[in-house]
């Protein structure tokens, strides 16, 4: 999907000034059944009308607009007619560039904040409760609505928290709707998209996939394609939706680098196979990629030989594979990958992101890879990959489960990577697994990275002896789009249960620890 304006789903642009919530704005769009791009607050008017955008949200920002350097805006943009909708940051950035004041008042608001509607709300807060509960962040506040505009909202401290223009549409709210902690934050978006823009809510599993087909068949017509399938939802979901678009046409390879989760294998083999009719070669490549790991402890450089490693094996499949092809007078001229849009923000993808970490599927190809690639999940956030899974009938144990890294259990091992230290664990990561699918606790955490700190030794007392083995620890989070997480409060007794079994299964470890780290400041994997 990386030209969705050229399709009948023309977009809502969310501008970004930098705000730690704006890619959860696009995705509160998406939740309305309307398709969202985020856009750098440097893009034109001119940008802007290219794109044919049906509405524009104005994200919030950690600066003052009236501070030099502050992120600038095209004004331009209010005189093209299309609807906007501004939010903390974006409502100051409104206001200003149409005449209104913006100031420092002195006081805070932070945090939960009770409003007030005025005059009945208007179009995006109409009826809903005149006293209200909205989530704060700012110092700044609108101090006089621009000329032609009416008030809708106010607070204790904020004389103007919400204003708008039925005539112009264009609107403004001070607080951060797109947080669950706003009472009624998803209406004011619906109202927004629905009512003041006028988009229908068609933004759906079963369009996406429709729309996918149709481009992909189109872009592939009779070559024939791989895909690099690692078991995970993402490799899954965009296989299977290639192939829905040119079955036979389509072969998956499966590399078992070794760094797999216990009966991994086996799982995509069998269930993936059987509910998707996927042709499907697996390269056992364990032995290789063990012996480059060998002595090797830095995490980057791990991640580079197990990503260099993995594109060799399937540069094998792909010479086998060619010569096959060539041999009956076809072509393999493309490679499908499972790249996400939080993949290619995340990478540097988006203006002013830093590149926090490599991933495997952006920018990690050699130059001289010769395939076109196909990425049909490249615009779409995971919990949209995970809905056009079940459409597509992928077992749930594969469509749900936690996302997992390319780079496997190589990255969850701190030290060096060696096939004792993996079946460890292998053994402690199944446990966990087990007693947190036990416990109904799959919807609440969205990743529960179990780490093995392979360098470390504690001292414990196991069947009336002394031990001196390696800790575990369980990372559990809980977040929407993996770019910010919170650590979950899993039940004691849950917590306790994993921790007697892998003390008491896996007689190398002899210590159970839980990280507590949100992200920021901690990643979510440990390298």
């Amino acid at each position: 999907m990386t030209d969705q304006t050229s399709t009948e789903h023309r977009p809502v642009l969310v501008v970004d000034f930098g705000a730690q919530y704006a890619q959860l704005i696009a995705r509160r769009v998406r939740e309305a059944g309307v398709y969202s791009e985020l856009v750098p607050h440097t893009i034109t008017a001119a940008e802007v009308e290219a794109k044919r955008p049906l509405g524009i949200v104005l994200s919030g920002g950690p600066s003052s607009v009236y501070e030099e350097g502050a992120p600038a805006f095209d004004d331009s943009v209010f005189d093209l007619g299309i609807p906007v909708l501004g939010i903390c940051y974006g409502f100051q950035v409104m206001a200003r560039a149409l005449g209104g004041t913006v100031g420092n008042t002195g006081d805070r608001e932070y945090g939960a904040t009770g409003a007030t509607l005025v005059g009945g709300g208007g179009a995006i807060l109409g009826g809903q409760p005149e006293a209200q509960n909205v989530w704060m962040s700012h110092g700044d506040a609108v101090q006089q609505a621009p000329e032609g505009f009416e008030v809708y909202a106010r607070t204790a401290v904020t004389p103007v928290a919400a204003f708008g223009s039925a005539e112009k549409k264009l609107y403004g709210v001070q607080w951060h709707p797109e947080v669950k902690h706003s009472d009624h934050g998803q209406r004011v978006l619906e109202n927004f998209l629905h009512h003041v823009a006028g988009i229908p809510a068609d933004w759906t599993a079963g369009n996406v996939i429709a729309e996918q087909i149709e481009r992909i068949r189109e872009q592939v017509g009779d070559a024939r394609v791989i895909s690099a399938l690692s078991g995970g939802v993402d490799s899954a979901v965009s296989t299977a939706l290639v192939h829905e678009a040119i079955g036979d046409q389509l072969t998956a390879v499966f590399v078992d680098h070794g760094l797999l989760r216990k009966g991994e294998r086996e799982q995509v083999e069998r269930d993936y196979v059987a509910s998707t009719g996927v042709k499907l070669i697996t390269v056992d490549a364990a032995d290789i990629f063990l012996g480059h790991l060998a002595g090797v402890t830095d995490p980057e450089e791990k991640r580079k030989i197990i990503g260099r490693e993995f594109i060799r094996a399937f540069e094998q499949v792909q010479l086998d594979l060619v010569a096959e092809a060539k041999a009956s007078g076809e072509k393999v001229k493309f490679l499908v990958q499972g790249t996400l849009y939080p993949d290619v923000v995340e990478s540097g993808g988006g203006a002013g992101t830093a590149n926090i970490k490599s991933h495997h599927n952006v920018g990690g190809l050699p130059e001289d890879l010769d395939f076109e690639l196909i990425e049909p999940l490249r615009a779409l956030f995971k919990d949209e990959v995970r809905a056009i899974g079940r459409e597509l009938g992928i077992p749930e144990a594969i469509v749900g489960r936690q996302p997992f890294p390319g780079p496997g259990l190589g990255i969850r091992i701190v030290g060096e990577v060696t096939r004792e230290r993996l079946d460890v664990l292998r053994e402690a990561d199944a446990i966990a697994r087990e007693e947190l699918t036990a416990a109904g606790l799959d919807q609440t955490i969205w990743q529960c990275p179990v780490v093995l700190l392979a360098d470390v030794r504690s001292v414990g007392v196991q069947g009336d002896g002394r031990t001196y083995g390696h800790p575990i620890v369980l990372r559990p989070v809980s977040s929407e789009d993996a770019m910010t997480a919170d650590w979950t409060r899993v039940p004691y007794e849950v917590l306790a249960k994993i921790s007697n079994r892998i003390t008491n299964q896996v007689p190398e470890v002899n210590r159970v620890v839980l990280d507590v780290t949100s992200k920021p400041p901690g990643t979510i994997e440990w390298e």
